[in-house]
């Protein structure tokens, strides 16, 4: 029987720091940008420890709701919008995007970042989302919401600031961030 080699999932490690990592990765649009706004927080631990080495992925919707379909992502031109980016953790376990609001995809959604994590020790990457809090109404009707109990919802709350919005990752723990799980994964 042949052996297959390890897949990107069997051998999470310190390649992250060299080889995913591009050019303004964490820039979806430049900080120039009208309706720039900066989505940032930490990764965190079972004990409340910065992950030094994660790197988090960003899909979202514009400021519209619509997803985009262009391509480009690794390639930033400046003013293309692609809906996509990637950040690193820093040595304290912070992490920064630079992007825009996104609207909700359809009448009545609440708008949400989906947010991706790789790190060490995490073999399969993690899914979850970051809600804007602002519509109250629109999150007390989003079915992902529901089906949750109402005190593990907050762990998918990003927090309002001045210059866009926070939203903390927790690995692990009593705090720990809902993650997703979709078909075939």
């Amino acid at each position: 029987m042949a052996q297959l080699p390890p897949t990107p999932g069997q051998t999470v490690g310190p390649f992250f720091g060299y080889a995913l990592p591009f050019q303004h990765d964490s820039e979806l649009v430049p900080a120039s940008h009208p309706g720039a706004i900066r989505l940032h927080g930490d990764v965190l631990d079972g004990d409340g420890a910065p992950v030094p080495d994660a790197i988090l992925e960003l899909w979202q919707a514009d400021a519209d709701g619509s997803v985009p379909q262009q391509p480009g992502s690794l390639r930033r031109d400046g003013w293309t919008f692609t809906g996509w980016g990637r950040a690193s953790t820093d040595d304290a376990g912070h992490y920064s995007f630079t992007t825009v609001a996104p609207g909700p995809t359809d009448p009545g959604r609440a708008p949400f970042f989906l947010v991706t994590v790789f790190g060490r020790g995490v073999l399969n990457r993690l899914f979850t989302r970051a809600y804007l809090p602002e519509d109250v109404e629109a999150l007390a009707s989003d079915p992902l919401l529901a089906s949750l109990p109402p005190d593990r919802r907050g762990t998918l709350f990003a927090a309002e600031e001045p210059t866009g919005y926070r939203f903390d990752v927790r690995l692990q723990g009593g705090d720990e961030t809902v993650f997703l799980r979709y078909p075939g994964h």
